[in-house]
């Protein structure tokens, strides 16, 4: 009917897709352009799976470091005021009735200097009951060499397995230790040197623990420190280590005694502070990578519609409205940044899954050791995939390429088609 307008098509109709994909085909003319769009593609790709490796790897590094900190050195410490903790056996029993609690042991704790025929390093000395120690599982379930059978009435001592490799000693071998606050003589107090039989040998995978820790009998540890029948500490398992605010109150109410109670978040606040600060700054600058890729995308497109200007020109003649050449050159653009995205979170997730067999195999390959365990604490490189974190990656990758693109389409639309005719 006469004066009557056409009806404009619904948004995102199937020829809009067509011509989208029409424009992202590589064509001789074109080649320029789908190079800055492969490009584009790459540097998302990239971004998205460097940040889903490297955010999984520090998560993978925190966890395990918490867990094997707080697994071998509790997570609440219970220390004696006004009086020396000589009732340690009952408060201990006390507290391991709370609710929330696993263990309460009691310890004595010392710096000592460890000694064999072949060398010698400082050590920390801790006192515990066999029955304890059993129930420590990073320990008890990590021994290497020889056991724990007999550990009270043996006197003998349970060492770290690079303290032993450091030393070149073996279950059954002697290790020394040696104090200078030993027995007081009329000329002062003389240094303590007495040899323990090794008893067993074990590997907690954290190497300042493995290369420091020695366990003694709790009674010959007072012995040896001059102890009057009393413990340095009660070291205190939760169940949850983030429970550590509820189990305090309950511990102060049923310890019948005045104590000192602090927590694993206090003693390594530092540590897991810097690496908090590490892990978020580490997440702005890669996300700079994705960032530099999505502005590929904008110099892409504007150059995608320059060259198809007289193109946006016949299909505006023919009845296509700004809304759909705006859509076309949106649906070509974020084609790219969610490609990408998907691509990223592939190889992201392959490589995160897989980083301990590719730092193996690099090392291997390159005849070094990529993750030495002196500087990193761990034994091997762990990771750990936080779904929210990966989402969190995605999304903003996604936002990022969707952003990219409202420029260029919004100037496709703007495109004057009697002008961009009588110039193109």
């Amino acid at each position: 009917m006469a004066g009557e307008t056409p009806s404009s098509t619904k948004p995102f109709a199937p020829f809009e897709w067509m011509i989208a994909g029409r424009y992202l085909r590589t064509r001789r003319r074109e080649g320029f352009v789908s190079v800055i769009a492969g490009f584009s593609f790459l540097g998302i790709m990239l971004g998205v799976a460097t940040l889903i490796v490297v955010l999984s790897v520090m998560n993978g590094f925190r966890k395990e470091l918490l867990d094997k900190i707080v697994g071998i050195n509790g997570h609440l410490f219970v220390a004696p005021l006004e009086s020396p903790l000589t009732d340690y056996a009952e408060v201990a029993k006390r507290i391991a009735a709370v609710p929330g609690v696993k263990l309460a042991i009691p310890l004595v704790e010392g710096q000592a200097f460890g000694s064999s025929p072949y060398g010698g390093s400082g050590v920390l000395v801790r006192g515990i009951r066999a029955e304890d120690l059993k129930k420590v599982h990073s320990i008890a379930d990590n021994i290497r060499q020889g056991t724990l059978d007999g550990f009270d009435t043996g006197e003998g001592v349970a060492i770290g397995r690079r303290l032993s490799e450091s030393l070149a000693l073996q279950a059954g071998d002697t290790f020394t230790l040696i104090t200078p606050r030993g027995a007081s003589t009329p000329f002062g107090t003389a240094p303590r040197v007495k040899g323990y039989p090794v008893k067993a040998v074990f590997e907690i995978g954290m190497s300042e623990f493995d290369s420091s820790f020695v366990y003694l009998p709790l009674t010959e540890a007072q012995s040896y420190f001059n102890r009057q029948g009393d413990v340095n500490v009660i070291e205190v398992y939760l169940d949850n280590a983030d429970k550590v605010d509820e189990a305090r109150d309950a511990i102060e109410k049923v310890a019948g005694r005045q104590i000192l109670i602090t927590d694993w978040r206090q003693r390594n606040r530092t540590f897991f502070g810097a690496l908090e600060v590490e892990r978020n700054v580490m997440f702005l600058i890669l996300t700079l990578i994705v960032l530099v890729a999505a502005l590929n995308i904008i110099s892409g497109l504007i150059m995608l519609v320059k060259d198809k200007s007289s193109d946006i020109a016949i299909l505006r003649t023919m009845g296509a409205t700004r809304g759909t050449i705006m859509r076309v050159f949106l649906i070509t653009g974020a084609s790219i940044g969610v490609v990408g995205t998907i691509a990223g979170f592939s190889l992201g997730l392959l490589l995160a899954l897989n980083v301990e067999r590719i730092r193996s195999f690099v090392s291997w390959l390159t005849n070094t050791n990529l993750f030495p365990a002196e500087l990193y604490f761990l034994s091997s490189l762990p990771a750990e995939v936080d779904p929210a974190e990966v989402m969190t990656v995605l999304f903003m990758a996604m936002a990022l390429s969707l952003l990219a693109t409202v420029y260029p389409s919004w100037r496709a639309a703007k495109l004057d088609p009697v002008e961009a005719l009588r110039y193109g």
